[in-house]
């Protein structure tokens, strides 16, 4: 057996459309090859290759039978509660013997808060005053999810803003939006920047790696911005492929080794009646159906999952 030290790292993406993205996620599957001192396979749940079956399929291949599964995602929300859980537990029936511990989702954390002041640095340098952040998240409709993207923003907002004690930021406001599934679209929060006084905002994707929905934040705020030519729209660059953000992901490994999960059950909806979300309570969690996994093992449901090691 492979597992007499550590085990593997598993990283788990939702997957996308976009080429483009999809390389990122495999040159940022090298960048933790290159460093963790164990083996390092990743896969998506849906969309694109290579899929999750194939990742666990080549770690249990090596004599792996118990894994440490991270989600590369940035919010708790559908994904990382039930999608990769159901995943992993079809990975279980289909692979006997095989264990995992499962790790909490990137976000929020101070390296992701570095790394998005580097990306709005890149586009904005310090000292420009009477400007906002418009920091974008995909979307849910788990509001706990969506909650966790303004908090975000606040965090971000604090010690930047003009009352910080970073003065020299210039960051009058720093508000969300989503581009999908949830308000205040892109164009909404712009407008409310606008009219907060905004001379120029900058949108700032809360995103990992290149996608179609990053491609659609950016289209959203130059039909804006072409709209109101008063107004200096800026468009900053994806988190993406980075020593720092590999850096969370190994803390999140080290953290799910340990056993010390702190996912947020408080309003998770498939745990907690939220109003509005009262028939989510206890709801089942099916894997979702990717083009390249083998035709058994589908229909396998599973109890919310999140925060629990396996």
């Amino acid at each position: 057996m492979r597992d007499t030290v550590k085990p593997p790292l598993l990283m788990v993406g939702h997957g996308t459309r976009d080429d483009a993205g999809v390389a990122e996620f495999g040159r940022f599957v090298e960048r933790l090859r290159s460093r963790m001192p164990v083996d390092v396979a990743g896969g998506f749940i849906e969309l694109s290759a290579p899929p999750l079956t194939e990742a666990a399929a080549e770690l249990y291949g090596r004599g792996h039978r118990r894994i440490a599964a991270v989600p590369i995602v940035l919010v708790a929300a559908g994904h990382g509660k039930g999608d990769i859980p159901a995943a992993m537990a079809r990975e279980q029936v289909r692979h006997p013997g095989l264990s995992y511990v499962y790790g909490r989702p990137l976000g929020p954390h101070p390296t992701l808060l570095a790394l998005l002041e580097e990306r709005l640095r890149a586009v904005q340098p310090p000292g420009e005053q009477d400007t906002a952040v418009l920091l974008v998240g995909r979307g849910s409709t788990d509001p706990d999810a969506n909650a966790e993207v303004h908090k975000v923003a606040r965090l971000f907002w604090e010690g930047r803003g003009a009352g910080g004690p970073d003065q020299g930021a210039g960051l009058m406001a720093v508000e969300a939006a989503f581009v999908s599934l949830a308000r205040p679209s892109v164009a909404e929060g712009l407008e409310r920047c606008r009219r907060l006084g905004a001379r120029r905002v900058v949108v700032l994707p809360y995103f990992l790696f290149p996608g179609v929905l990053p491609d659609r934040v950016v289209a959203e705020a130059r039909e804006y911005a072409a709209a109101h030519p008063e107004l200096d729209v800026r468009c900053a660059e994806v988190i993406g492929d980075c020593d720092g953000l590999a850096d969370l992901v190994a803390e999140r490994y080290e953290e799910a080794l340990a056993g010390d999960i702190r996912m947020n059950c408080d309003t998770c909806v498939y745990r907690i009646a939220l109003p509005g979300f009262e028939d989510r309570v206890g709801a089942p969690q099916t894997p979702h159906h990717h083009p390249d996994d083998p035709a058994h093992g589908h229909g396998h449901a599973h109890g919310p999952a999140h925060g629990h090691a396996h």
